[in-house]
């Protein structure tokens, strides 16, 4: 699929080297101001090149509003962004137009479709994750008029652990790191990786202020379930965590609930979530990046046509994928949040009732 969403819901196409990736949005209401200088803030802060923890690939990321926007504000109907490729080197694949890559979707995706694009991925490459960071600034923009934030940093990277999470401090960090007394050894554990021609992970952690209670359609589009879904569909993730996660299993029943008083809860090892439902609590999750499976190591593999070989990767690659990926995540959790908001709002017959009154 290449949908997600139910009210609120957006697709994207194109792949790493073709001429150009974009999405298309359907459900957004009429009426939202589109401020387009926001949107392409939210795809600079995604694009690739600017920083030695990056990938060296430059794209401007220059996005193209095509249509239902109009005099600077959302028509109703479906609003189309395009972001043309403007820097591939698409020679550099040339090597592995038939090995399949060590920890990438070549082997998947070759063996479902029986073709596949070898130019970086082709669908399957983290480039397409810029059409969903322009998807999630519409989405953004609904929620700030709403009260809403979607906040996310670094809070590890190969196993250097933060303590403090300042999603302030996060945004003018080149890795996004939320504690600044890991920040140096965080980086200094990426390049390290990448001067060894390998890579590193890292756990996101997103942060969703504001959201109402009530959010969440049981029992088979629970909030946390959605969440994890739009988490786990982006390219490196391995886990999600909402709240404590891990931590829940090995905590006693009386530790991790959260007692409730009439200004609210006195903890939040839920993560803003029970029932599948939003509490009114800061939602939190941790978000896990594998280590970039592109390393310039030279790995056992095999062919298309089964023979086994030995390879070295070219290219240009992120030695720590979770670092843009943390942007992602906030654009996914934003289209979550957007979708969800629309569907609440029939829950209740008074709802509809002071709406069609």
């Amino acid at each position: 699929m290449n949908s997600f969403g139910r009210k609120f819901k957006f697709s994207t196409f194109g792949e790493s080297h073709g001429t150009a990736i974009g999405c298309l949005l359907d459900g957004v209401p009429a009426g939202l101001n589109i401020d387009e200088e926001y949107i392409q803030s939210e795809l600079d802060r995604r694009k690739p090149g600017k920083s030695e923890f990056e990938t060296a690939r430059k794209e401007a990321d220059k996005v193209e509003i095509l249509s239902g926007v109009f005099e600077g504000k959302s028509t109703g109907t479906p609003i189309a962004m395009i972001i043309y490729n403007t820097n591939q080197k698409s020679k550099d694949y040339t090597n592995i137009k038939d090995v399949f890559r060590p920890g990438h979707a070549d082997f998947t995706y070759f063996h479902k479709y029986g073709i596949r694009d070898y130019r970086g991925g082709g669908r399957s490459s983290a480039r397409e994750t810029a059409a969903r960071v322009a998807a999630g600034a519409i989405a953004k923009l609904m929620l700030q008029e709403l009260g809403i934030t979607v906040l996310s940093g670094i809070s590890e990277i190969h196993g250097i652990k933060g303590e403090v999470f300042d999603y302030e401090k996060a945004k003018n960090s080149l890795i996004y790191a939320l504690d600044e007394s890991k920040e140096q050894a965080q980086k200094d554990a990426i390049l390290k990786a990448k001067n060894d021609h390998d890579s590193v992970g890292g756990v996101s952690r997103v942060l969703i202020q504001g959201a109402p209670a009530g959010l969440g359609q049981p029992m088979y589009y629970k909030l946390d379930g959605v969440l994890a879904d739009a988490m786990m569909g982006l390219n490196a993730v391995k886990a999600v965590e909402i709240g404590d996660g891990i931590l829940s299993a090995k905590a006693l029943g009386s530790q991790n609930n959260d007692e409730i008083r009439l200004n609210g809860f006195e903890s939040n090892h839920a993560g803003g979530i029970l029932g599948g439902i939003s509490n009114g609590d800061d939602i939190v999750m941790n978000v896990y990046f594998k280590p970039t499976p592109s390393i310039f190591k030279t790995q056992h593999t095999i062919t298309s046509k089964d023979k086994e070989v030995d390879f070295s990767l070219k290219g240009r690659h992120d030695p720590c994928v979770a670092i843009r990926g943390t942007v992602v995540c906030e654009s996914m959790a934003a289209l979550v949040i957007a979708d969800m908001l629309l569907l609440n709002m029939g829950s209740k017959m008074d709802g509809v009732q002071r709406y069609y009154r």
